[in-house]
């Protein structure tokens, strides 16, 4: 596993630290909108190598969709329970994230992952590819409905198009053998999932989802702000960055062990 790959789950090991020792601290206010470059830019042009930039103040938690989890069904309950994350408050050292054995990530979390992943646009398809896993996604946007009979995938069956300067992603398709996030969130083969993107300025992505999904949650899960930055040419060349099994469950034993029994002592 490299270095770099190495110190950015060592920051979200830390965040779920800070976010365990301070929960019962008063939420923070609402963060601001950024301020807009005057650098020249077209709000329908998401091209790009974007990465996820998760040090605005008061916007939440950053690993997860928002801090507020909805209510669980007892179906979610049963697999929220069994779910055994190796990060955030229930982290614990034999978690069960099937990230640490190599399965896909999926959708939304490989959107939570601080690393890069690039935006091409063509006339019918945007395309996103991670640098997590070399994953990648394609969003139709040729005015096509989803498959009557669509066929349960990782990255689900994804449509998008314009409201104003809003691109609006909508998801079906889902199988049920993701997680939502790093903290054992759930989600079942039923969940309707929605983005929503705004280029701000120049450099500035905003996201929010919209997570229906009856069968675990008894309410929609609507996040808070998910800010990504452009990154300039000369740090755009993502990394060859595959998960490999010995390399995941050596670092696991190196890193993220260690990081939950320190939390455990707190």
């Amino acid at each position: 596993m490299t270095r770099r790959f190495s110190s950015i789950f060592l920051s979200i090991s830390l965040l779920t630290v800070a976010r365990s020792a301070g929960a019962q601290k008063a939420a923070a206010p609402a963060a601001s909108t950024p301020a807009k470059s005057e650098a020249p830019f077209d709000p329908h042009d998401l091209t790009g190598v974007w990465d996820y930039y998760n040090h605005i103040p008061g916007q939440g938690i950053y690993v997860t969709p928002s801090k507020d989890m909805p209510p669980l069904t007892p179906w979610g309950k049963a697999r929220f329970d069994a779910n055994k994350p190796g990060y955030g408050p229930r982290a614990q050292a034999g978690g069960n994230d099937p990230m640490l054995e190599c399965n896909p990530i999926g959708v939304p979390k490989i959107l939570f992952m601080v690393l890069p992943h690039e935006i091409i646009q063509t006339r019918d398809r945007i395309f996103m590819f991670f640098e997590r896993e070399h994953a990648w996604r394609q969003i139709w946007t040729d005015g096509r409905q989803h498959p009557k009979d669509v066929e349960p995938t990782y990255m689900g069956d994804s449509i998008g198009w314009w409201e104003g300067d809003t691109f609006v992603v909508d998801n079906v398709g889902f199988n049920d053998k993701t997680w939502l996030d790093f903290y054992g969130s759930p989600h079942s083969d039923e969940m309707h999932l929605i983005e929503r993107y705004q280029r701000l300025d120049q450099k500035t992505l905003l996201m929010h989802l919209i997570i229906d999904d009856p069968k675990t949650y008894t309410r929609t899960w609507v996040s808070d702000d998910k800010i990504y930055k452009l990154l300039p040419p000369q740090f755009s060349n993502m990394e060859e960055l595959f998960c490999i099994p010995s390399e995941e469950d050596a670092f696991t034993r190196r890193i993220r062990m260690p990081a939950v029994q320190k939390q455990n002592k707190q």
